[in-house]
């Protein structure tokens, strides 16, 4: 039997939280291992997400997480010299009802308090913003000029170059069959092909995370919940901020589009009620559904030919805010578990959070961010209200 290899630290999951994860690890000279069970990195949700980056959240710790996020990726080409397709565009939430026109001012203290740069705009000032909105009953809306966006698969294959240049060890195609547990704590994982040790070991399986846990003993509250997508064609530039519509209507929550960096409209839409499970098959009622919506909030929108659609997973918690924290019962076993869809634009700020958390060099800032996003939380004390 081949000697057991033995590191400091491994990471289950090779995605948008495990590669930022695995680099912020590797920076504070931790031995590293990365395993994911496809042959890639971010080929999970990963390569599913639609590139949005905002700090515009209700929660704190969210918002404190995303701002530092924000600054990692406007940053990276000038830190690392990667192209990641980086857009400073900013993100509105637009209100045509007064019930939405109300909750989203009702945040904006909140959010002021913990640094975001966000405004109320009234109707008009919001239209000389985005002057291609739909008028006809336009309250007004959000404006966070910092949020932007970027490509999800350029940024995965430049934290994965960086954490492979810094030592990190990758190893795709293994799933992991069991995560050592002895006198309570985490002694490393076995897979279909080697076993691994390590005192720490990272659950950042994004849609997968429940059964991970599970092999260690531990339950915790993530749902795969699909959402679809699509993109269209590149046309020139016309819309800098990511447009979100929180109204309700049949068959969806919420939906929302945005202009990337190459020309393209991104859109996604969110569905109600859920759709449980890890399909991730496209539907033939996806476009019908966003699309009517999209039009009454974009008229400009109606020339522009859809390209491709397609279905992500979603890992959901009962109270729509991620689960970061020291597992209880399992010294050494950390979750970075249920990002509600939204690991893309928390992974990098988590990431280095997890690192210190690994370090045990935690500052108070982190230690009110992991008693709000703590496993042992209270699950039924608040709703995010912005998801």
């Amino acid at each position: 039997m081949p000697e057991i290899e033995r590191y400091e630290a491994i990471v289950i999951g090779a995605g948008s939280v495990g590669l930022p994860t695995a680099l912020a690890l590797a920076q504070a000279g931790i031995k590293t291992l990365v395993v994911d069970r496809l042959p890639s990195a971010g080929q999970g949700s990963n390569k599913h997400a639609i590139g949005g980056i905002r700090a515009t959240h209700s929660d704190p710790a969210k918002i404190r997480l995303c701002r530092r996020s924000i600054e990692i990726l406007s940053t990276w080409r000038e830190t690392y010299g990667d192209p990641i397709e980086w857009h400073r565009g900013g993100y509105s939430f637009v209100a045509y009802r007064d019930q939405e026109a109300q909750t989203l001012q009702s945040l904006i203290a909140t959010q002021h308090r913990y640094g975001l740069n966000i405004e109320w705009l009234d109707a008009q000032s919001l239209r000389q913003v985005v002057p291609d909105l739909n008028p006809c009953e336009l309250r007004g809306g959000t404006y966070s000029p910092d949020d932007g966006n970027a490509s999800p698969l350029l940024v995965a294959h430049a934290f994965y170059r960086h954490a492979k240049r810094m030592g990190v060890t990758f190893c795709f195609g293994e799933t992991v069959t069991a995560v050592a547990v002895e006198g309570g704590r985490t002694r490393g994982i076995a897979t279909d092909r080697a076993r691994y040790a390590a005192e720490v070991v990272i659950n950042a399986a994004g849609a997968w995370a429940r059964p991970l846990a599970a092999l260690a003993g531990i339950d915790v509250p993530v749902y795969p919940d699909a959402h679809e997508a699509g993109v269209t064609e590149p046309v020139q530039r016309f819309l800098e901020p990511m447009i979100v519509d929180i109204r309700p209507t049949p068959g969806a929550s919420n939906f929302y589009f945005y202009q990337h960096d190459t020309g393209q409209i991104i859109f996604c839409i969110t569905p109600s009620p859920n759709v449980w499970g890890t399909d991730t098959r496209e539907t033939s009622t996806f476009l019908p559904l966003v699309a009517p919506r999209m039009l009454a909030v974009m008229p400009r929108l109606r020339t522009i030919r859809v390209r491709r659609t397609w279905r992500g997973l979603y890992p959901m918690t009962p109270d729509g805010l991620p689960i970061v924290g020291w597992a209880e019962g399992v010294e050494g076993f950390f979750l970075a578990v249920g990002m509600c869809g939204q690991g893309f634009m928390l992974g990098p700020g988590l990431g280095e959070l997890i690192a210190r958390a690994v370090q045990n060099n935690l500052s108070a800032d982190d230690r009110e961010t992991l008693s709000q996003l703590s496993p042992q939380r209270d699950f039924g004390q608040h709703q995010e209200k912005l998801k």
